[in-house]
């Protein structure tokens, strides 16, 4: 199966190209959100590595950037249209995981997923080692408290652009803070494929990106960071 990989949920702009398993083509730009102007252009020249014939594409599905996520998922829906292919719809926070899982390897370890929203603010999950979900996505304010229950019974890695703000508020010796763990197209490959396997494709014409622009938590500003 041959299947186009499209990432913009962040400031990192990827696209990849997958074959039978194997990613063929990559291009990567962490150079910040300039994605209107290059996501296209990655996408030519996968396309050009694909002569044309597809059997899938596949798009981050945030949450994350706004502006990120409706410039992915436009050019994936023209793409399936014009091919005539299925949307796969990759989950972001367990695309982070699941980088998170590959290079960390901790079998007993929670894996946070944490995405940069604004100010203490975060999108994050939590995920096992074998990327089944613990506790649903959400869109929260984290604080001392936040991951408290959680720490006090086993280790938790937390990763993401989100990851890095929290790390003074979420002192304990049971968190484990990963760097360099980023949302990229080659790492789709896998959950693309699997999803394509089990026809897990969401409508080309309906479908919308998760933003989470509506945040949940309500706490009081003065006891962000302890304050």
């Amino acid at each position: 199966m041959r299947i186009l990989h499209i990432e913009t949920s962040t400031k990192v702009c990827s696209v990849a190209l997958s074959e039978g398993g194997t990613v063929v083509f990559e291009k990567t730009s962490f150079e910040g959100p300039s994605h209107a102007s290059l996501a296209g252009l990655f996408v030519e020249e996968a396309m050009s590595v694909a002569k044309g014939t597809l059997d899938a594409v596949a798009v981050s599905a945030g949450p994350g950037s706004y502006t990120g996520l409706r410039i992915g998922v436009s050019l994936a829906k023209g793409l399936c249209v014009g091919a005539g292919v299925p949307l796969i719809a990759v989950p972001t926070l367990e695309l982070l995981a699941s980088e998170a899982v590959r290079k960390h390897g901790d079998s007993d370890c929670l894996y946070c997923a944490m995405m940069d929203a604004r100010r203490m603010e975060v999108y994050a999950a939590i995920y096992d080692a074998r990327l089944h979900l613990v506790r649903e996505t959400m869109a929260e304010i984290v604080t001392p408290e936040s991951y408290a229950s959680w720490l006090e019974t086993r280790r938790v890695c937390f990763f993401g652009d989100g990851a890095t703000k929290c790390q003074p508020v979420l002192a304990s010796e049971n968190a484990v803070f990963l760097d360099g763990i980023y949302p990229l197209a080659t790492a789709m490959a896998p959950l693309a494929e699997a999803a394509f396997l089990e026809k897990r494709f969401v409508d080309t014409a309906y479908f919308e990106p998760l933003y989470l622009k509506e945040f949940i938590a309500t706490t009081p500003k003065n006891k962000v960071l302890g304050k």
